[in-house]
């Protein structure tokens, strides 16, 4: 498979991977051959990046941390609480629980593999994944840092309902009124819930706090922000730095790590950020990228611990035009290349 702009997809074409509706449901379903119907109405619904099949990367899996059962039952659950809250009505936090479970067990079963953001967002579920990545990432660091199963399950379903305070429509980021932001509204949704430690409320009051007080709402210093709050702080912008467009241009995955580390110990704790950067692919397998030797090729594989030298597999026309040269180049054992560009 590879990741690419749905600007370059033809019609013909097979789809990589499954696209879902924010309730769970399947939009398009996986070996689905794409047509310019199929394309104009992602493109409609807010699409812009797809796996598409690729016969000479057949034999290529993507690793997955989480289960697209799984994704789907949590952005279901997710669906189902915040239903509950826009409409007055108590959420069921024992199958918050339920969900938090799944998750939190999948997760440690596929602890070394690294995170790729790369499931397909719509305007209608967009929320619901970077939800589940938040969390995801979360956790992830958590185990990282030696965190106990009390502290992941915490940790958990605070990065997982992170913003839940913009459901409420009466949320205001704009206003000068700090009590109307989404992580005030967000830690008043969260501290009435009696089955929940306050620590999850913290992290919804404290995921927009700087280390040098300069955050939203209160302007807290690091040793008044909670840890949870700090991890989820990491996993936030990643996402947010990817996918969030109001941000300005979406980054690529080195360039936000990059971004990222010239903020440790101003907006992020080093720490944190330290541990992030151990469970992230810096160049996500699919992706297509320049190499230093004018080549170009695709991210067949990684290595954890140095998520900056992936194996590469370049396919080109031999002399003839009649039969394909495949080469694969491990930038870890090639350490004079150097991947000079991702391609789009």
């Amino acid at each position: 498979m590879k990741y690419v702009h749905l600007d370059s997809v033809e019609p013909g074409q097979y789809l990589g991977r499954t696209i879902f509706a924010s309730n769970g449901a399947i939009l398009l379903s996986e070996d689905v051959q794409l047509t310019v119907f199929m394309i104009n109405t992602l493109n409609r619904i807010g699409v812009t990046m797809v796996y598409i099949k690729d016969p000479s990367l057949e034999d290529i899996e993507i690793p997955e941390i989480l289960s697209e059962e799984t994704k789907r039952a949590v952005m279901q659950q997710m669906g189902q609480t915040f239903a509950s809250i826009r409409s007055g009505k108590e959420f069921s936090s024992r199958n918050m629980s339920i969900s938090i479970n799944t998750l939190l067990d999948e997760v440690m079963k596929n602890r070394d593999v690294l995170v790729q953001l790369t499931d397909i967002r719509t305007k209608d579920n967009e929320m619901y994944v970077h939800s589940t990545n938040v969390c995801m990432m979360a956790v992830l660091i958590g185990i990282n840092m030696g965190f106990t199963t009390t502290q992941l399950k915490e940790l958990a379903i605070g990065a997982l309902l992170h913003d839940v305070g913009k459901v409420e429509l009466i949320y205001d980021d704009e206003s000068p009124d700090p009590r109307k932001h989404h992580t005030w509204r967000g830690f008043e949704l969260l501290k009435s819930k009696r089955e929940f430690s306050l620590l999850i409320a913290h992290v919804a009051f404290q995921h927009h706090e700087d280390l040098i007080g300069g955050g939203i709402p209160r302007g807290l210093t690091s040793e008044d922000i909670h840890i949870y709050a700090k991890i989820t702080t990491v996993a936030n912008m990643y996402d947010n730095l990817l996918f969030d467009v109001s941000l300005g241009r979406r980054m690529l995955p080195h360039e936000a790590c990059e971004h990222m580390m010239a903020l440790a110990e101003t907006k992020l704790d080093r720490d944190v950020l330290i541990h992030f950067l151990k469970i992230v692919s810096i160049y996500p397998t699919g992706a297509s990228v320049r190499l230093s030797t004018r080549e170009t090729g695709v991210v067949v594989g990684q290595h954890r611990g140095l998520p900056s030298r992936p194996i590469v597999r370049i396919v080109k026309q031999d002399a003839t035009d009649k039969e394909l040269e495949i080469k694969e180049i491990d930038l870890a054992k090639h350490t004079t290349v150097f991947i000079e560009q991702v391609l789009l």
